[in-house]
């Protein structure tokens, strides 16, 4: 069969492993038939994401040059450094892992009331939505923490997130609404001084003291936040549920001892890999496993594959083993792009698998109707039946 790369969606994010298998062992920089090339090989993906220098964000992150066909103001993810990194500095310190922490136990007693009325639910048999129970509202709720979003407008929130990063129901009233009520909740904050520790506060001190972000530059965040942190996380808790239904060995493992988890959440990001891909653009020409990439081609950095390399992972690398070390992955990219939320995700799987796992041992879940949302670089269940066995 002719092996070509074509943009996954929601018919074909079930199973693009055996494509991914190919790309690394026949065609590790391949040319698409959309004029873009696609790395597949985790060395080479790992080298290319950490050289900004070469594999430029500034010309936008998908097939196109987004940034300039729809004249947007570029964000922090459609920056090199040194405009990068000095974006970046301004909010790090509330994204590192011991800042993180503080958010655990607010977090984990939200966990437990959805895990309770997902309970409720599955009474009787009953099969129930995991995505909607649980995958969804618990990126959502973490995102609007951290973006200082009071309680009594957490519901209206998440009606606007969830019909931005879904694509579902008016999207335009959606994001008008949500563009207005941070432009609302900016003036708000700038009123009251400033002074608490979420995103926008942070933000608006910084421009204080002359940082020239502006408006449009807070909400820049504001929007990067919602897109990057919602719909990755939905994507590693509905996709580990997935794998650990489908391997009671490995659940027994972490029910047994639940001090595996940890390094089983490692293992679940590098096989679940909620962002498949995204592209860079060449500044120079490059030679790449003895393919010569040239300057101003756009490079698809294909982390889906990538984190599924034998090469990097040994022989069994397509398999779920939780005491797998996973010493370094791809993730949440690598270098100066490395992800922010990255902390704030792995203490979102950490703790809805050690509730969910205590709550619920013996679950299972309709993994062959689980539907898969469109999109060509994210691999996220758009919904997944589950229940809880009795």
């Amino acid at each position: 069969m002719t092996l070509e790369y074509r943009p996954f969606g929601r018919d074909t994010w079930r199973d693009p492993y055996p494509l991914y298998a190919r790309l690394r062992d026949e065609d590790p920089v391949h040319r698409a038939p959309g004029g873009w090339w696609v790395l597949s090989r985790f060395g080479d993906v790992w080298d290319a994401v950490r050289d900004t220098a070469t594999f430029s964000s500034a010309s936008g992150l998908t097939f196109t040059n987004e940034v300039a066909e729809l004249g947007l103001a570029p964000t922090i993810v459609m920056m090199d450094p040194p405009d990068h990194t000095r974006y970046r500095r301004l909010v790090n310190r509330g994204f590192t892992p011991r800042h993180v922490e503080d958010l655990e136990p607010q977090l984990r007693a939200f966990v437990r009331d959805r895990l309770d009325a997902l309970v409720d639910a599955c009474a009787g048999g009953a099969e129930v939505d995991f995505v909607a129970a649980l995958a969804r509202p618990i990126p959502s709720w973490v995102v609007a923490h951290y973006l200082g979003v009071p309680l009594e407008h957490r519901a209206r929130f998440d009606e606007w997130t969830h019909a931005i990063v879904g694509q579902v129901g008016d999207v335009g009233d959606a994001l008008t609404g949500l563009y207005r009520y941070f432009t609302e909740l900016v003036a708000r904050r700038r009123d009251e001084g400033a002074a608490g520790d979420d995103l926008v506060s942070v933000l608006l001190r910084a421009d204080d003291e002359g940082a020239g972000i502006g408006l449009e530059g807070i909400l820049g965040y504001a929007f990067v936040m919602i897109a990057g942190g919602n719909d990755t996380a939905t994507g590693l808790l509905a996709g580990s549920a997935e794998l650990l239904a489908a391997r009671p060995d490995q659940r027994a493992l972490l029910i047994d001892d639940p001090a595996r988890i940890p390094g089983a959440v490692e293992e679940l990001l590098r096989l679940t890999s909620p962002v498949q891909g995204l592209c860079r653009v060449a500044t120079r020409d490059v030679s790449v496993q003895g393919t010569t990439i040239a300057a101003g081609d756009r490079v698809l950095l294909c982390y889906g594959a990538a984190n599924r390399d034998p090469r990097e992972f040994g022989p069994d690398a397509d398999t779920l083993d939780v005491t797998r070390p996973v010493p370094r992955l791809l993730t949440f990219a690598a270098g100066a792009h490395y992800c922010l939320g990255a902390a704030a995700a792995r203490l979102q799987g950490r703790v809805v698998l050690e509730e969910l796992l205590a709550r619920c041992p013996e679950f299972t879940v309709g993994a062959e109707r689980g539907v898969f949302a469109d999109g060509a670089f994210t691999r996220r269940h758009e919904s997944l039946p589950f229940s809880v066995r009795a």
